[in-house]
């Protein structure tokens, strides 16, 4: 699991001993930083940060940042919330025995100047122990969780912009793993870091290129007995790592920026294709393009699609966009409004991840959605769990009774497929009926049996496994 987590992770950290008395010494004397206020500012922070990463010394920086600060100022007041953060700074002072600075908002930063990994990490479960446990504040009791990132010094950081970046990743890690947890930022985070830094740079290369591999994804119809439907999916081949697919590029083109230039070289692809299904003949439902929740609330995605039906001729119901449950809970009320403009233009509307939680079937009922999809774990569910099949049997009844379509995505085994028969489910989507297709097989799939395609799509699992 690496070096995160509640647990103690290493030797090192039982070796060693721990406590405000540990080999540690305040980064600088109250003299040289002067009045910082509530636990000092921004500016402090980082000359300490940076005294700290040039100076001959080794230690850990730690960062702590409280989670649900917001809902918490909705239930108990500003006034309130402040306290707290000035109690729970004033806890961390004295735990760590160093400056605390709060950084921003509700992130605090401390230099352990002298002290090693491991000893950091047994400091960081024994405060994560104190947020297990409530806070009172002018007799009022509440529960805040926090989590916690470590960076050692020197090492991967060579100043303060990189080593925050590292802290932020670390914090992002501990979240990961539930509420008041730590992570420290080691060899496969960083490892990681610089797979996403290659991959970012590689993108717009790809585009200008055109070196994005198009391909798709059929969905078998059970009662037909063909392929009537498909997804847009897309992957590019990275120097030095490799094939990387959409669902590893998409969420790092959304946190640079990159996004509208990736999914909108997507949704022209995909019009394309839709135009040259057209012209052939082809008998077919739709083409869906997965669209991000980052793009859907710009303000000219609608007039996009829209100048992409006119300048493709694409007849209603053909082009499908796929959104995300998730993404109902990002500005709700824009993602609302723009699904209900596109539903005017004539595009069939995916919502995937069905059943995830993000939504209940009543906010569902409230949105013009036409087809559902599946969470991909109900499918690992039932090849384990016998309890997963109570819980897909009803996503498959409510669906039908809101008069909507649903697929079933990630279907890779007879024992699935006995069961979403069984079910009713209808629409059916994996490696056990196709692996993805590049575009120009498409037109060859669709409206075709298993038994028509079968020599086609096991070429293409041989290919993929190379």
């Amino acid at each position: 699991m690496g070096l995160f987590g509640r647990k103690k992770q290493n030797t090192e950290s039982k070796a060693e001993p721990m406590g405000k008395t540990a080999a540690a010494e305040p980064l600088a004397e109250a003299s040289d930083l002067g009045d910082t206020g509530l636990g000092g500012d921004r500016m402090v922070c980082r000359h300490q940060l940076e005294r700290a990463l040039t100076g001959e010394g080794q230690g850990v920086v730690m960062k702590f940042y409280i989670e649900n600060f917001k809902r918490m100022n909705e239930l108990f007041g500003f006034a309130y919330c402040e306290e707290l953060l000035k109690e729970i700074l004033e806890y961390l002072k004295e735990e760590t025995g160093c400056i605390v600075y709060r950084y921003v908002g509700v992130e605090f930063i401390t230099i352990l100047k002298g002290r090693t990994q491991g000893q950091a990490v047994r400091l960081a479960e024994e405060i994560l122990d104190r947020f297990s446990q409530s806070w009172k504040i002018d007799g009022t009791d509440c529960m805040c969780s926090c989590q916690i990132g470590l960076c050692s010094y020197p090492g991967y950081a060579e100043g303060a912009d990189q080593l925050l970046k590292y802290l932020d990743l670390a914090v992002s890690k501990a979240a990961e793993t539930g509420i008041n947890q730590y992570a420290v930022y080691d060899s496969k985070l960083h490892a990681t870091y610089l797979r996403k830094q290659a991959i970012a740079r590689y993108i717009s290369t790809a585009l200008e290129n055109h070196e994005l591999e198009i391909r798709f994804r059929p969905t078998y119809n059970a009662k037909e007995g063909c392929f009537v439907r498909a997804e847009y999916y897309m992957r590019m081949f990275v120097k030095d790592i490799g094939m990387v697919g959409s669902a590893e590029f998409v969420p790092i083109a959304e946190d640079t920026g990159q996004i509208s230039s990736v999914e909108y070289y997507a949704l022209e692809c995909v019009a394309q294709e839709i135009a040259e299904l057209e012209r052939k003949g082809v008998e077919y439902e739709s083409i869906a393009v997965p669209v991000s929740p980052v793009l859907i609330i710009q303000e000219n995605f609608v007039d996009t699609v829209q100048s992409m039906i006119q300048k493709y001729q694409i007849p209603s119901g053909k082009l499908a966009v796929e959104i995300d449950e998730y993404a109902l809970t990002t500005s709700p009320v824009i993602i609302e409004i723009v699904m209900q403009q596109l539903k005017e233009l004539g595009v069939e509307l995916i919502l995937n991840n069905f059943g995830s939680g993000y939504s209940g079937i009543s906010k569902i009922l409230e949105l013009p959605v036409d087809t559902l999809k599946f969470e991909r774990m109900f499918m690992w569910q039932l090849e384990t769990n016998p309890k997963s099949e109570p819980i897909v049997e009803c996503l498959i009844k409510a669906s039908d009774k809101l008069g909507k379509r649903l697929i079933a995505e990630g279907v890779e085994t007879q024992r699935q497929l006995d069961i979403l028969e069984k079910f009713g489910c209808i629409y059916q989507q994996g490696f056990y009926y196709s692996p993805t297709i590049p575009q120009e097989l498409l037109a060859s799939v669709l409206g075709k049996s298993m038994e028509e395609t079968k020599a086609v799509l096991d070429q293409e699992r041989e290919k993929l496994k190379r």
